[in-house]
């Protein structure tokens, strides 16, 4: 009754904003050298633990600005592995984390547009099926942990490779079941409960296996799988608590060159 009243009330940017605000305030009972959080350069004794009655992450976000490991492992790949810090660059970023979108926006070589269902969350309100942005469009795109959350994926694929310009890049993580070969959907899935027990959480539609390369390249892309935080090595992996592989694996999406381009957008 409450949170339905307090709901009612607030506005969900003014939730967001307090949530935000309430995490800064508390972050200094975490106060430690455990662990670093290499988006916001601080470090804790730990990192809060994260997940749901299922499947519950030890270590997982950060206190301060709200990472998770799969946002800390690609900030690492970004800035190491790509040029998008220093060329100029047009990125299309799906469900932007918070804690990444402001080195995007204090970047003057990137021209940043960030899309979500919810309007709350990015500049634009985007159905990732249905993108309205034209033809090669974008040099890099971020989407993590987005796909699974869409009814026609296939559909969600092509129009990612569509808006890509050619020899871009994107940068796609998804939650893996690495031991199953193949994804896992089910038409029995019909409630949040049962997605939990079928997916491990109640949002998702499918649990992606060891075939999630494959299903992007059959959308026409040349696909690299990066466990970046391998890369780094055990140290670098446990001070900034990057994962066991289940949700960090980079998938990186290269659209072949081509000779056709687009100079139009259809978002006004």
């Amino acid at each position: 009754m409450i949170r339905k009243l307090y709901q009612s009330v607030f506005s969900e940017k003014y939730r967001m904003r307090s949530k935000q605000f309430l995490n800064r305030m508390t972050a200094r009972f975490y106060q430690g050298d455990e662990y670093t959080c290499n988006c916001c350069e601080k470090s804790f004794k730990q990192f809060k633990a994260k997940g749901n009655t299922l499947v519950t992450r030890a270590n997982a976000q950060c206190p301060f600005c709200g990472s998770l490991e799969r946002t800390r492992t690609l900030l690492f790949y970004l800035r190491n592995e790509t040029s998008l810090f220093t060329e100029p660059a047009r990125l299309l970023h799906f469900a932007p984390e918070s804690s990444l979108s402001p080195f995007f926006k204090k970047a003057d070589n990137i021209d940043y547009v960030t899309a979500d269902l919810n309007p709350n969350y990015a500049d634009y309100r985007v159905d990732i099926m249905n993108i309205p942005f034209c033809d090669e469009s974008f040099d890099y795109i971020i989407c993590s942990h987005v796909l699974g959350h869409v009814p026609d994926e296939k559909q969600a694929i092509r129009e990612l490779y569509r808006v890509l310009k050619p020899s871009g890049t994107a940068l796609i993580a998804t939650i893996l079941d690495r031991k199953n070969p193949h994804t896992f959907e089910t038409g029995d899935a019909d409630t949040p409960e049962k997605r939990l027990q079928y997916y491990s959480e109640p949002d998702l539609l499918r649990l992606r296996g060891n075939d999630f390369s494959k299903r992007l390249e059959e959308g026409g892309f040349q696909v690299e799988i990066i466990d970046y935080a391998v890369q780094l090595g055990d140290d670098k992996r446990k001070k900034y608590s990057l994962g066991d592989g289940s949700r960090e694996l980079i998938f990186k999406c290269k659209k072949a060159e081509s000779e056709e381009s687009c100079i139009s957008e259809t978002l006004d």
